[in-house]
């Protein structure tokens, strides 16, 4: 009965230590974002390509890995290659903006540094923002595509089936 009582005091401390650190990294968060806002400038860039890499595979500047805590360099980061003014730069991306940025097109973005903090407006119009699934919708899709998987590897191997059965009529003749 005891130990209970302690395994519930220390799931409740461990649930309040968390509540605390959550919102500490949240503010940081929010401090971090408003300073990226704060310096940012409206810039036009034409997208080439975007694609989410490891931080040291995207081509950065040695300078900016340098910069970069040791654990943010192994994570993907959002990536988007792009034409600004006369050359072409390979920039960071907030998540947010990169869902909405469109490929092959002319973007106006906020831009600090290699850092394209939000995008405002393209030719042809910014993708939507891509809808979160649930969890029984996830669970749903994984189910239907692993049942027609199931169907095309029945019908390629019959397909494989009656190929030899053909080829061996053709040998036996």
């Amino acid at each position: 009965m005891w130990w209970l009582l302690i395994v519930l005091l220390v799931v409740v401390g461990i649930f309040i230590g968390l509540t605390f650190l959550g919102k500490r990294l949240q503010k940081k968060q929010e401090a971090t974002e408003s300073q990226a806002r704060e310096g940012a400038k409206a810039v036009s860039i034409f997208v080439i390509e975007k694609k989410k890499v490891r931080m040291r595979d995207a081509g950065f500047p040695q300078i900016v890995l340098d910069q970069t805590p040791k654990f943010f360099r192994r994570s993907k980061v959002a990536v988007v290659k792009a034409k600004v003014g006369p050359q072409i730069a390979t920039l960071m991306c907030d998540e947010k903006a990169f869902a909405v940025i469109p490929e092959k097109k002319e973007v106006k973005v906020l831009l600090n540094g290699i850092y394209i903090v939000e995008a405002k407006s393209a030719r042809g119009g910014l993708l939507p923002p891509p809808v979160k699934k649930g969890l029984m919708a996830r669970i749903r899709e994984k189910a239907s595509s692993g049942q027609e998987q199931a169907k095309n590897s029945e019908k390629q191997s019959k397909k494989a089936a009656k190929a030899k059965e053909k080829e061996g009529a053709k040998n036996s003749k």
